[in-house]
């Protein structure tokens, strides 16, 4: 055990960067959005307040080590099926805690914050998987693939559980996020590709199969697998937005409209002339398209790209299997945000609702980043306590 190494030696500085980084992308994006004056409220503050929380976060996760999050994993995943299990049963009725925004029962209406608790099971999850996965492999050290059955098994019965209530919200965006940290987490676990290549390809056909019938089997849709209208509205206006230029393709429309403007260099700060709806949310990829133009959205690309290099690089260093596993999670959920918001804001993908992790404003969205990032800050700081001889990670 190397004891000498101090806090500084320990501590992820060039991650904590990278978060400072966003916050001042993240602040000066949600300042230029209120400048169209659709908002009361000054959301630059709040966001600053929720940044503080998701530091203390992390602080305070950096205090126990991956060992005990092992330990912790089943009483955390626990603790967000019964979150969202009081979800569903809450009074949903108009100005009660549990009223639908967007068609969705997704939030706690709190007073003082709205809070989502699929955000924070996110995190949950990917510790339980970890748990599964790194135990199952201490039991079998021999892959077959009965094994991998086995392993795949107790993957989905993992899984089958927050997925079946966030789809009862519905939250299709936050249940697709839930399927990425799945399928990283399979390809991590090392299951064979025997198994992997069929199932990936069965969810390509089912999922074909889904956008054939919403385009022509509306009513079996709707009727026989209870899908809502809306759902199937979003699939519509982003395929042919100018179609439903005055409903469900405005968003989209202002969102193409914006980033184009922008053009190579942008308009400057605070100089944005098309009106997005929710562009310090959902849409704010949208406002620094425009204000900054292509150079400014590739800064911010590369921004993450830089941070998804960086907790790879954490994962391919991680001695213990479960810290590899969780960190595997972590990547799939932050790439899959990026990449659906993006996409939905560029047309590439349908508008889900998924935020920009860590520029989009939202407490729960930034607390549950900080869960995950947390776990990340603990296992690169606990790592340096348990190391033996002479190693090439001083640098990790």
């Amino acid at each position: 055990m190397n004891s000498k190494r101090t806090f500084s030696d320990r501590f992820d500085w060039t991650l904590a960067f990278i978060m400072i980084l966003f916050c001042i992308i993240s602040v000066m994006g949600i300042a230029s959005a209120q400048t169209t004056g659709v908002y009361d409220t000054n959301f630059v503050p709040k966001q600053l307040f929720w940044y503080f929380v998701g530091a203390c976060i992390i602080a305070g996760m950096m205090y126990f080590e991956p060992d005990q999050y092992k330990k912790m994993s089943w009483y955390l995943y626990g603790l967000g099926i019964f979150i969202l299990i009081l979800l569903m049963i809450a009074p949903g009725g108009v100005g009660q805690i549990a009223e639908p925004r967007n068609n969705a029962k997704s939030w706690f209406h709190l007073g003082f914050a709205d809070i989502q608790p699929s955000e924070f099971m996110k995190t949950f999850f990917i510790l339980a998987l970890a748990q599964i996965v790194s135990k199952h492999h201490e039991k079998n050290p021999i892959k077959t693939l009965k094994t991998d059955f086995i392993l795949l098994g107790k993957i989905f019965l993992v899984l089958l559980v927050p997925l079946a209530l966030i789809m009862q919200q519905p939250d299709l965006g936050t249940s697709l996020v839930f399927l990425a940290i799945t399928a990283a987490i399979i390809i991590a676990a090392g299951v064979s590709w025997k198994i992997i290549l069929p199932v990936a390809a069965s969810a390509v056909a089912v999922g074909s199969s889904l956008l054939w019938m919403a385009l022509y089997m509306q009513d079996f849709l709707i009727e026989k697998l209870d899908f809502n209208r809306y759902q199937l509205a979003r699939i519509y206006s982003w395929l042919d937005p100018y179609s439903y230029s005055s409903t469900d393709g405005f968003h989209l429309i202002s969102s193409l409209n914006a980033i184009g403007s922008g053009e190579i260099f942008g308009k400057g700060f605070k100089n944005h002339q098309v009106a997005v709806p929710e562009n310090h949310t959902d849409f704010i990829f949208s406002v620094i398209g425009e204000e900054y133009g292509f150079i400014g959205a590739s800064i911010v690309i590369c921004l993450f790209f830089f941070l998804i290099f960086h907790l790879t690089k954490l994962t391919l260093r991680m001695k213990d299997p479960f810290c590899t596993y969780v960190c595997a999670g972590i990547i799939a959920m932050i790439t899959f945000h990026v990449f659906e918001n993006i996409g939905m804001t560029i047309q590439l993908l349908p508008i889900t609702g998924i935020p920009l992790p860590f520029i989009s404003y939202g407490g729960s969205s930034m607390m549950g980043n900080a869960l995950a990032l947390g776990l990340v800050f603990s296992m690169k700081f606990h790592h340096q306590t348990y190391m033996f001889g002479n190693h090439d990670d001083d640098d990790f």
